[in-house]
């Protein structure tokens, strides 16, 4: 299986949306939306991925059971959606804030066909020892785009809009296409329809639980406290080169975590990743210079990779066989709600009301995710 694509599917379809991020005010601004109310139509973007992500892995699932093929949907969605997303720049200044929303809307949840899908394809043609090895590739590409995007918000300045978010679609709707075509050279598993089985509900609530906390702390942490943190030591206009930190030791974890995976389970791997990641957090928060902080943010970012590793990972073995999308989806879903979450947040300025709160809320939330797959890692292992 070429994971390599999936890699450049995830990397691109980051950037699509640190794009619209970074042009979103000055969009809407043309469309006839007050700046006040941007927050708001990025937590309408998250509360769409919220609901849409998980839909679209349960109906991957589906499809995959019913037709044996899972590509030619996710592609003709990503078509609609790299139409609607080159769209934007060209109806923000005539078309009026309805078009633009509508547009909006269209992008963010057709966008969702790209997140949970390419692990059902996954799970069904790769090789089981394979699987975490592409979940490897795919943080890879995530946390790449993600170390870019300060220098891309410096970088942009000024250029016509029109320009990146047309190479940024065109790029995207080319992996997609090669990763559908690919599909096609597949060669799927024994595992057919009558050997699957149905998702257990309060085994996905439980997994979903855990997700959100963890997901939550990320965003506290990276968003909310690492900002300030640095600026004790250094000025803002260092913040577009120490940002990305974090995500160094994200993408120097991402593979290595994949052999953590296979030598030993998904769930050791992710409590591993979130009890280290819990006391790299009150590092950061505690750390008495730049060295220290730089040094703990590595180390943060590592735990962040190696937890999601085993999480990606732990939702293929939970959902598996037949189910892996509606456990992926639950994942991606968790995900949005915490970054709908920390927007709600900073919307409200909470974190300025409850600093000494938000300084311990990461690492008490890793803790918390950590502690409860632990738990149910240890029940499953008494009940076997």
């Amino acid at each position: 299986m070429p994971t390599a694509l999936i890699a450049l599917l995830q990397f691109f379809l980051a950037l699509t949306w640190i794009v619209y991020v970074i042009y979103l005010p000055a969009l809407a601004a043309q469309a006839g939306i007050d700046k006040r109310y941007v927050p708001m139509i990025l937590m309408m973007d998250q509360v769409i991925f919220i609901a849409c992500d998980w839909a679209a892995g349960v109906y991957a699932d589906r499809v995959a059971r019913a037709y044996g093929r899972v590509g030619g949907v996710m592609a003709v969605a990503t078509l609609v959606s790299c139409i609607a997303f080159i769209a934007l720049p060209y109806v923000a200044p005539g078309a009026g804030p309805v078009a633009f929303l509508f547009l909006t809307v269209l992008w963010s949840a057709s966008s969702s066909a790209l997140r949970a899908p390419p692990f059902v394809l996954m799970s069904r043609y790769s090789d089981p020892s394979r699987a975490p090895w592409v979940v490897g590739f795919y943080l890879f590409g995530l946390g790449a785009a993600s170390a870019v995007a300060p220098f891309l918000g410096v970088t942009l300045k000024g250029i016509d809009p029109r320009i990146p978010f047309l190479l940024a679609s065109m790029s995207l709707a080319l992996c997609a296409y090669a990763l559908s075509r690919a599909e096609r050279g597949f060669v799927a598993g024994e595992r057919d329809a009558r050997e699957t089985q149905p998702v257990s509900g309060p085994r996905l609530a439980a997994f979903a639980s855990a997700m959100v906390l963890l997901a939550i702390g990320f965003q506290v942490h990276f968003s909310i406290n690492s900002p300030p943190a640095y600026l004790k030591f250094l000025p803002d206009r260092s913040l577009p080169h120490l940002m990305p930190v974090f995500w160094v030791g994200f993408n120097i974890a991402a593979f290595p975590a994949t052999w953590l995976v296979r030598r030993f389970t998904p769930a050791r791997v992710l409590v591993t990743g979130g009890f280290l990641g819990a006391a790299a957090l009150i590092a950061c928060a505690n750390a008495g210079s730049i060295d220290a902080l730089v040094a703990a943010q590595l180390v943060a970012g590592a735990a962040w990779a190696t937890a999601l590793v085993g999480a990606f990972a732990l939702a293929t073995e939970l959902g598996s066989p037949g189910g892996e999308g509606a456990f992926t989806g639950a994942l991606f879903s968790m995900l949005a709600l915490a970054a709908a979450a920390r927007i709600a947040m900073v919307v409200g300025d909470v974190p300025a009301t409850s600093p000494a709160i938000f300084a311990l809320l990461p690492f008490l939330a890793w803790t918390m995710a950590a502690a409860m797959v632990a738990a149910a890692a240890i029940r499953g292992t008494a009940r076997a």
